[in-house]
């Protein structure tokens, strides 16, 4: 075999057009969304996203949607309780001890107000900024945006997408299901 008929392996691996983020599925009503979720779930997807303008009940647990939010902002509030706890036990029993009426140095009751506004400051700060990180915003762009009708998810539809990095992704194999599901249209999601 000469070396003018061997075709470079980089050739060979070069896949033809541009890449794609996956496909998204249109549906007019929010329960044919969730049955299509449900449905993509089952079959063995797992890199599928839902949009919606408005919460549809079951959607999250349709997902596998779960988050850590609860669990950091419970610790962040322990915190808090913790810290102003603390801050008047060391002030009014360590730094700086005054018997006012014969009352102990160590008067927890009185501590309470302080206590419970930290516990409130910790846990709400946190909520905000462990919302926003957790859902990597701000994120000006994503390649859903690149669907033209996917403007409509903030008015009256609602979309269902697969992703290309998904094990079981097949372009054709996909649009297919998804037609199946009843969507109203499939479409190529650009990156």
């Amino acid at each position: 075999m000469s070396e003018r008929n061997v075709v470079p392996d980089v050739h060979r691996r070069m896949k033809p057009g541009p890449p794609i983020f996956g496909l998204m599925a249109e549906f007019a009503t929010p329960a044919e969304l969730l049955h299509a979720t449900r449905r993509s779930v089952d079959a063995g997807y797992t890199k599928v996203e839902a949009y919606s303008s408005l919460p549809i009940e079951g959607l999250a647990e349709a997902l596998g949607f779960r988050t850590r939010l609860p669990l950091i902002v419970l610790i962040a509030g322990i915190v808090g309780a913790l810290s102003g706890f603390f801050l008047q036990y060391w002030i009014s029993v360590m730094d700086y001890p005054l018997n006012i009426g014969g009352r102990p140095l160590n008067s927890w009751p009185s501590f309470i107000p302080v206590t419970f506004e930290l516990t409130v400051l910790f846990a709400g700060v946190t909520a905000v900024v462990g919302m926003i990180a957790l859902n990597r915003l701000p994120e000006p762009y994503h390649p859903v945006f690149n669907v033209p009708r996917f403007e409509l998810a903030s008015d009256d539809r609602f979309f269902l997408t697969i992703e290309a990095e998904d094990p079981r992704f097949d372009p054709e194999a996909v649009r297919g299901f998804m037609l199946g599901l009843g969507a109203a249209g499939v479409y190529e999601v650009q990156h």
